[in-house]
């Protein structure tokens, strides 16, 4: 059964590695051609040899960017908004969606979020075979086998199950398993269920409007909340009936003592709070994105002001 499951999952693995081949980039996620704005990061990364924020901050990709008239910024309020343009996401007015609604396709340039829709934006239809690109990337993904490998080296350090050893030996059967977990996860939550049942489980932003504890309540909410094709709010099954199909599957390939119903519970729970932690970044992260920018800015301008006037 075990090695059944493993095959299938390198099988998945397989069908992901084409479709990564051949896809290029998540139509829904933040794209790195929003022109405007990617002039706004481009303008951050040149000046950044003398700024201390230079990595702190991943909103957009600079390789695909084209410059456009500065004018069409709005900074007065640290939000450099781009004028019109046919690329990138944009709101229901057709305009291209702000620095501080903006979700990057990585935060910090390393935390996937293919599954998250900016503020206001149009976002990608789903379907069979959108939701599959999706899951795939996640799955797929280069940290998703890091947080893999932090995880199991986590778990055996607190010899989360006694029975699956310790050293080489346990370190693996924490990582196969592990593998198997997230792999069922992604697959379960963001293809299968969802296109079954007409579900989209992205996560859509609420974004800037609104305070911080109405956000920091909508973020919990998601994991009870999901959308319909058709925009309407629908009960997440297809998001928490991942999670317990998972839990259900892994008693499959965890020993008798490691499958009982507390310990599927709890992971059950810390899957639930991952997801809560992980919707609140997405939530917040281009806000402090564009504060970082616009401080950057404004550090710049000062200090470029403090050189005219001692030259002069």
């Amino acid at each position: 059964m075990v090695v059944l499951r493993l095959i299938v999952a390198l099988v998945c693995l397989g069908l992901a590695s084409i479709c990564h081949s051949q896809t290029t980039h998540i139509p829904e996620a933040a794209q790195a051609n929003l022109s405007a704005a990617g002039e706004a990061v481009a303008d951050f990364s040149r000046e950044s040899s003398s700024a201390d924020l230079s990595e702190t901050v991943d909103v957009i990709s600079v390789h695909d960017v084209s410059p456009t008239n500065q004018s069409t910024r709005d900074t007065s309020h640290g939000d450099p908004r781009p004028g019109r343009s046919s690329d990138g996401p944009v709101d229901a007015n057709g305009d291209p969606i702000p620095l501080n609604r903006l979700q990057p396709q990585r935060i910090l340039g390393f935390m996937p979020n293919f599954r998250t829709v900016s503020e206001g934006a149009k976002p990608h239809p789903p379907g069979w075979k959108y939701n599959f690109t999706v899951a795939t990337h996640q799955a797929t993904d280069y940290s998703s086998f890091v947080f893999l490998g932090i995880t199991s080296l986590s778990a055996e350090g607190i010899n989360a199950h006694p029975v699956l050893g310790k050293g080489v030996g346990g370190f693996w059967a924490y990582t196969w398993r592990g593998f198997l977990d997230k792999t069922d996860n992604t697959y379960l939550s963001a293809w299968l269920l969802p296109s079954l049942l007409h579900e989209d489980t992205r996560y859509y932003a609420l974004g800037t409007g609104h305070s911080i504890p109405v956000r920091s309540l909508y973020v919990i909410s998601r994991q009870a909340v999901a959308r319909t094709y058709g925009g309407s709010n629908t009960p997440n099954v297809a998001g928490l009936g991942g999670k317990v199909l998972t839990q259900v599957f892994s008693r499959g390939y965890y020993p008798a003592s490691a499958s009982g119903f507390t310990v599927l519970a709890t992971k059950f729970s810390y899957s639930v709070m991952r997801d809560v932690a992980l919707s609140a970044i997405r939530e917040f992260y281009p806000d402090a994105a564009a504060h970082f920018i616009r401080k950057h800015r404004e550090k710049m301008a000062r200090l470029a002001a403090e050189n005219d006037s001692s030259v002069h």
